[in-house]
């Protein structure tokens, strides 16, 4: 229950931090569709990290 209280809090929280990347630059101009999953799939991989790294550090340090 935790870990997905977590990913509530830290995907937008991702999304947010990612609008200020300007990865349009990476992507031809025909493959929009293409640049969009990408971007969606860096926002998940980022926040799996995130969320696994605060709660392992929580369940370490037994604050939760």
């Amino acid at each position: 229950m935790i870990k997905v209280i977590l990913y509530v809090i830290i995907f937008p929280l991702t999304i947010w931090a990612m609008e200020g990347l300007d990865l349009n630059r990476f992507f031809k101009q025909s493959r929009i569709t293409q640049a969009r999953i990408m971007y969606l799939m860096m926002a998940m991989s980022i926040s799996f990290l995130v969320v696994n790294f605060l709660y392992d550090f929580f369940m370490y340090c037994k604050i939760v």
